[in-house]
């Protein structure tokens, strides 16, 4: 058979190889979450609260730090010129903070609890109330072909509306299935959030229009600088639960089980948001969108947060272990899922030129 022949004068382009592990989603971070967890169970000493190390306070300013950084880039320009497709924008927020909640509460309470322990039935709802990633979310929807300014926007309003609606959805469901064993006081919360969270990204955002570009030309310091905070807070919290001997209750196939709930709640929400968007007659563009940032969970959020939320309690630990297990999962699912959205519909010559 004779082989296909390249026009005169055309180069064919050269696909960018892309190894396995990043096309399945495990990139550096994830393998480096992974070994903080290990550290952790081999050396819990030096992160629990007896720890010589003054791990809880580098956190607790890292976290002011983290929102200060993310009001600074945070472009008031940009979130204008983004409020005008609100269809979108209603079907990212409906999911993000309703669908999940909805979903899990359902199961909870139409199953008894399914005989988990009420603190991973806790975990599991921390992972429904928490907003959208906005890195990874963008990014996603960037490789798939997506509308980046849609999902830039949708990204950033559900991590400010997070702020608020987190605590408040997580202080309802704790009352109501009695899962109160973390002791979450919304009053003492929201004056943590007011001061650790919402007065940071304020100033942030009235810092905006000066340092702003400098923040956004250091945005890669910036990000390790986030990563290695969320490092710490997760080495810091599990240490304290391995220390207490807190995970020996928890075999093999629970936390499979677990890990498999996790991955059928992200495909269960994917294939809702999908649905939805066919039904509503959205572009591809925006179905994308929809698809990427109101199906994922931001672990940056749910790290951070934890520390208001959770004050120096040894749980910690096995409240954030759903939210680590959905991170991983959604990583690796959303990149397969995007990489088969870029293949389907490749970019036009007018785009690539």
């Amino acid at each position: 058979m004779p082989q296909e022949q390249t026009p005169i004068g055309l180069v064919p382009a050269k696909q960018p190889s892309v190894s396995f592990r990043k096309r399945i989603g495990l990139d550096n971070f994830l393998l480096l979450l992974l070994a903080s967890l290990g550290l952790a169970y081999v050396w819990p000493e030096a992160g629990d609260r007896n720890s010589p190390l003054p791990l809880e306070e580098i956190s607790t300013y890292g976290v002011a730090c983290i929102f200060f950084f993310y009001g600074l880039r945070l472009s008031p320009t940009k979130m204008k010129e983004g409020l005008s497709d609100w269809r979108l924008h209603l079907v990212v927020q409906f999911s993000t903070f309703l669908l999940f909640p909805a979903l899990v509460w359902a199961v909870f309470f139409m199953t008894g609890g399914l005989g988990l322990e009420p603190l991973l039935w806790l975990g599991i709802f921390y992972v429904a109330t928490l907003p959208s990633t906005v890195s990874s979310s963008v990014v996603m929807v960037s490789i798939a072909g997506g509308n980046l300014p849609g999902a830039i926007f949708n990204a950033s309003i559900s991590s400010l509306l997070g702020v608020f609606l987190t605590p408040v959805l997580l202080g309802i469901f704790s009352s109501a299935s009695s899962t109160s064993g973390a002791g979450i006081d919304l009053n003492s919360v929201i004056l943590k959030l007011l001061l650790q969270v919402v007065a940071p990204v304020t100033l942030g955002v009235l810092l905006h229009s000066r340092l702003g570009r400098l923040a956004e030309a250091h945005k890669a310091k910036l990000r390790i600088f986030d990563q290695a905070i969320i490092l710490l807070i997760v080495f810091s919290s599990f240490c304290e639960s391995f220390s207490q001997n807190l995970f020996t209750d928890y075999s093999a196939t629970t936390l499979f089980l677990l890990g498999l709930s996790m991955l059928g709640l992200f495909l269960l929400v994917t294939w809702l948001i999908s649905f939805f968007c066919r039904r509503l007659g959205f572009t591809r563009e925006n179905r994308i969108v929809a698809i990427f940032c109101g199906s994922k969970k931001s672990l940056v959020h749910g790290t951070v947060m934890s520390k208001v939320l959770f004050p120096g309690a040894a749980t910690v630990g096995i409240i954030l272990l759903p939210l680590m297990l959905y991170h991983a999962l959604q990583l690796m699912a959303a990149s397969m899922m995007a990489q088969k959205m870029a293949r389907e519909n490749p970019p036009s010559e007018t785009e690539m030129a």
